[in-house]
This record gives C-alpha cells, structure tokens and sequence, in this order.
C-alpha cells in the first residue's frame, strides 16, 4: 500500500473525475495530491516536484498519457493508468503496471494503491540496483 503522506500525482482531464479521485484519497486517509489536467502540465510538475507516486488517466482529451509514464519510468516512479478501456488499451511496454478500469469505487482505488505499493518497492529496486 502507497504510505498516506505520498505525495501523489493524479493526471485526468475530467475535473468531475479528478475531484471524485481527490475525494477518495482523502477517505482512504491519503495528503492532497497535485493534479495535471494534460500531459505538458503532468511533465512539469514531474519535473519540478518530489512525487512518489502517480495515477494516469490514459486518454487526455485527445492526448495519451504516455509520455508521462516515460518520464515518470526514467525518475523510477511507480504509477498506474486509469481507464475506461482496459488494459488493452496500454501498449505493450507498460503493461507491467496495474490498470483501474473505469468506472471505479473506493474499494478497486484501495486494492490499486496496494498494487501500486509493490510496484514502488520495485522501482526502488531497480533504482538501486542502476546506482550500485
């Protein structure tokens, strides 16, 4: 499980959809996350803050979220996608991360960041084992 004083990203670009995200986070206990409504405002904050983990709407009004897992790949940091495609919808590279088929309820958001917990002490593996 993802720690509750993550500092989380979450890149939809449906307001509605973000705030019903934010909603659940604060009922699962998490701190506000940062919130990119497209790719170029997801990449600078990418860049320019400390993020532990990131939860990727897939489709960004015309924009696939991509090349933000790429960013967040080369930073070692763990995220998943969301969507109302499915996995199917993910090429074939990043399939290695959970996918939260839309629509979603509190409980598939919980079992998710639990995911997402083991792909973080992955990344962190892989992480140390490039510096060692």
């Amino acid at each position: 499980m993802i720690a509750t004083d993550a500092a989380l990203l979450i890149v939809e670009d449906e307001s509605i959809l973000a705030m019903l995200l934010e909603d659940f986070l604060d009922d699962l206990g998490y701190a506000p996350p940062a919130v990119a409504s497209n790719v170029a405002q997801a990449l600078r904050l990418v860049e320019t803050r400390d993020i532990d983990f990131a939860i990727l709407d897939i489709n960004l009004g015309g924009e696939q979220s991509f090349p933000i897992a790429d960013a967040l790949d080369l930073r070692g940091i763990p995220y998943i996608f969301m969507t109302g495609y499915g996995a199917a919808g993910v090429p074939e590279r990043l399939r290695d991360h959970y996918v939260l088929q839309k629509p979603y309820g509190a409980e598939a958001l919980k079992q998710a960041l639990a995911s997402g917990g083991r792909l973080v002490d992955a990344a962190r593996a892989r992480t140390s084992a490039t510096d060692a």
